[in-house]
């Protein structure tokens, strides 16, 4: 029997596309960031206007964008927006209606979702301590893995043959 090490996603490919969402994060938060601002300084500079100026004046015009530079990137930043959003959206789910959905939140915050990445599975321990009492570094490996099954559930949908195990998960029987 293979000893799966702490760090490796479980070979699940929802597991393993929550995991590198979760992963890229941060970096696509602080790439969205930096669209948005550079969009806003090049109109400022361009058309001596806010971005929002700018649109409602196109719209008020009539004009057309599509095709154009400025369509293109907009629409990227509106898709890595929506992505994020989902992504936000679901882990508030998660959060709301799991059985263990505040422990599994707190795991993805201090884990993937903080605005600092945190140095170290020890300081993302000491982090989980006001919301988790008494975890260890397995008991986070396990909290960490079962979060970013849920979260997969959440995200990509369920087979039917998981329906049972995930009702029973968000609402456990005697809770209505």
């Amino acid at each position: 029997m293979s000893k799966k090490t702490p760090n490796a996603p479980e070979k699940d490919p929802l597991f393993h596309d929550t995991w590198k969402l979760l992963q890229k994060y941060r970096d696509v938060v602080w790439s969205l960031e930096l669209s948005v601002q550079h969009v806003k300084k090049s109109f400022e500079i361009e058309f001596g206007t806010s971005v929002d100026e700018f649109l409602d004046s196109v719209q008020c015009a009539g004009l057309e964008l599509a095709g154009t530079k400025i369509e293109r990137h907009i629409r990227c930043i509106e898709r890595s927006n929506k992505m994020l959003k989902m992504l936000e959206s679901a882990v508030e789910l998660l959060r709301a209606k799991h059985k263990n959905g505040e422990a599994y939140y707190w795991v993805l915050y201090y884990t993937y979702l903080s605005p600092q990445e945190l140095k170290d599975v020890d300081e993302i321990i000491t982090s989980l301590q006001p919301h988790i009492r008494d975890i260890s570094s397995s008991t986070y490996y396990r909290k960490r893995r079962d979060a970013i099954e849920a979260l997969g559930a959440v995200l990509w949908g369920y087979t039917a043959r998981d329906t049972a195990a995930l009702l029973e998960q968000f609402f456990p029987e005697g809770q209505s």
